[in-house]
């Protein structure tokens, strides 16, 4: 039996679990460290997340369904070191480029479209019908988010989060540790981590 175990009971959990299902998954379980989640929409929350090395042995798989990027990059990497079988997930209706490289433990949900050439790091969410351009290297336990588009030889740094309908012009970098907002056009490099909005993109803190 093929079983998946999702660490982080919510809505971004369950949509993960909905790909592992198209996947062929025959079992997906949840682990969550708040004691108060049983159950999030039909699955079921096995405990928390020091049940992984248990878990792992019985030959599961792992993937973090945590949208907080810092602590999705921690679990990823406490659990990996606990032996734990982390997956990389590809909804059946994303579109991606032969020779496009998706790291370990990032989920690629459907519609989305990742073009020649580009790398996508560990760990990262990369949402429901956005966007990423050719030659882009998007950091580690980053997110695009639904309907983000990143146009050609981006760079987005590591934990930065793109907010739904965000647009990046070609050839610019967005550094470590970004957010930015619903709607953000990034025209420019953006070099000192913080929030940003506005069209063109202004640091707010």
């Amino acid at each position: 039996m093929k079983r998946l175990v999702i660490i982080g009971a919510s809505g971004h959990g369950k949509v993960i679990a909905d790909i592992a299902l198209l996947l062929g998954y025959d079992q997906v379980d949840f682990l969550d460290d708040n004691s108060n989640k049983k159950k999030v929409g039909e699955y079921v929350v096995l405990g928390k997340s020091t049940l992984a090395s248990q878990l792992a042995s019985l030959g599961c798989d792992f993937i973090v369904g945590i949208g907080n990027a810092e602590i999705r990059e921690r679990i990823q990497k406490e659990i990996e070191e606990d032996g734990c079988n982390i997956v990389t997930l590809i909804h059946p209706n994303a579109m991606i480029a032969h020779n496009a490289i998706i790291g370990k433990g990032s989920v690629v949900m459907a519609g989305a479209v990742i073009n020649t050439g580009t790398v996508i790091g560990d760990g990262c969410i990369i949402n429901t019908c956005c966007s990423v351009g050719q030659d882009n290297r998007i950091g580690n336990f980053s997110h695009i988010s639904v309907g983000a588009h990143t146009a050609g030889e981006v760079l987005v740094g590591s934990r930065s989060w793109l907010g739904i309908g965000v647009i990046v012009t070609s050839n610019v970098s967005i550094c470590d540790d970004c957010m930015l907002g619903a709607g953000t056009v990034v025209v420019n490099n953006i070099c000192d981590s913080g929030t940003y909005v506005g069209a063109p993109a202004k640091k707010i803190k």
